[in-house]
């Protein structure tokens, strides 16, 4: 199965959100074929969730990434993976991020992950 970029970024998005929320490997419950790219990305930053939540948190001020919904949480996750590993540009990791998650939690959601990772992006470029 060969998909767009932006597709396995969603498709990676879902798996992290399904994972966060029950618990179970990564995958175990997407229904559908699962894109190569999309599970390395997922497996990377589960595995990398505890380090992610930090960098989240310190940039967060005041919120702390458990306090998140499952959505914000993985939309940021993947975004400051993506920007740490320069994977894509730090303007398409950011409103990637807050696109999903404005179409599946909320436009606040969205005003809150935009905010979080503009901190994180200037923190980096500084």
């Amino acid at each position: 199965m060969t998909i767009s970029r932006r597709q396995a970024r969603r498709q990676a998005l879902f798996l992290l959100y399904q994972w966060d929320l029950s618990g179970q490997p990564i995958g175990s419950q997407y229904a559908e074929e699962i894109d190569p790219w999309a599970r390395s990305v997922a497996e990377a930053v589960a595995g990398r969730a505890g380090d992610l939540d930090a960098r989240v948190t310190a940039a967060a001020e005041g919120w702390t990434a458990d306090r998140l919904g499952a959505v914000e949480r993985s939309a940021l996750r993947v975004a400051v993976h993506e920007l740490e590993t320069d994977e894509v540009p730090a303007e398409v990791a950011i409103s990637e991020a807050v696109a999903f998650t404005k179409r599946y939690a909320s436009e606040d959601g969205a005003r809150l992950v935009n905010g979080i990772l503009g901190r994180i992006q200037r923190e980096e470029a500084a």
